[in-house]
């Protein structure tokens, strides 16, 4: 997978993958980062990727000449798909996380101030994603999240991608409770049918801590899981 990321702090982006997970998963050729500052593409000599909107209102707009003329230099796979990261957006899923896995290359716009000119979507046609009902100042955060979200689901990432097929929402239901070492901590034991190998009692109990952690936490997601299955 191949992640080309538009955006004017690529340092924000980039230091991402010097840590954890993403780090091993780029060194290990499994995921390759591609950072695009639209600012070295401007035609003014200040640089310039903002200004004020027309009609009116407060704070800046970006410019659409920088953003597309960025956009055009990435070469472009052909299986890739263009994202713009936006509270306009279908918000992201576990459903889109996996669709967007398919493809070979993800090109992200991560935008900032008051937003991209409207010629910019016109020209760029990108999908629109965002990540929940709220606005940040910049499109870098959704974008790594996208990015760790898509990067779970690529095989090698985790070492064993039976990790992301266990997470939360990959059944439609929240992830069941996980235990370690030590059996017992400060008065509180770990269930018992985890430690006598039976692993068809294991899966019993673990899909019912689902159900019963779902339905407590979120009752919308447990509706849906139980019209699905009827």
């Amino acid at each position: 997978m191949r992640f080309d990321v538009l955006t004017l702090f690529p340092e924000f982006i980039s230091s991402y993958f010097d840590f954890s997970i993403m780090k091993r998963a780029k060194d290990e050729n499994i995921v390759e980062l591609n950072v695009v500052n639209p600012r070295d593409y401007t035609e003014n000599k200040h640089k310039k990727v903002d200004d004020t909107p027309y009609g009116g209102g407060a704070g800046m707009v970006l410019m659409p000449q920088p953003y597309v003329d960025a956009y055009n230099s990435i070469e472009k796979y052909d299986n890739s798909v263009t994202v713009m990261l936006s509270p306009q957006g279908e918000p992201l899923s576990e459903n889109l996380v996996l669709d967007l896995a398919r493809y070979s290359q993800i090109i992200m716009l991560c935008g900032h101030y008051e937003g991209f000119d409207e010629r910019i979507r016109d020209i760029i046609k990108p999908k629109e994603i965002s990540i929940g009902d709220f606005v940040l100042t910049g499109g870098e955060l959704p974008a790594l999240c996208l990015i760790d979200a898509v990067s779970r689901k690529i095989e090698g990432t985790l070492g064993k991608i039976e990790s992301a097929n266990e997470d939360s929402f990959s059944n439609g239901l929240l992830e069941y409770p996980q235990y370690t070492k030590p059996r017992n901590f400060r008065g509180y034991n770990v269930p018992e049918v985890l430690l006598n190998g039976n692993h068809k009692d294991i899966n019993e109990f673990r899909l019912n801590e689902q159900l019963k952690r779902t339905k407590e936490k979120r009752p919308d997601l447990y509706e849906k899981y139980l019209k699905e299955k009827s």
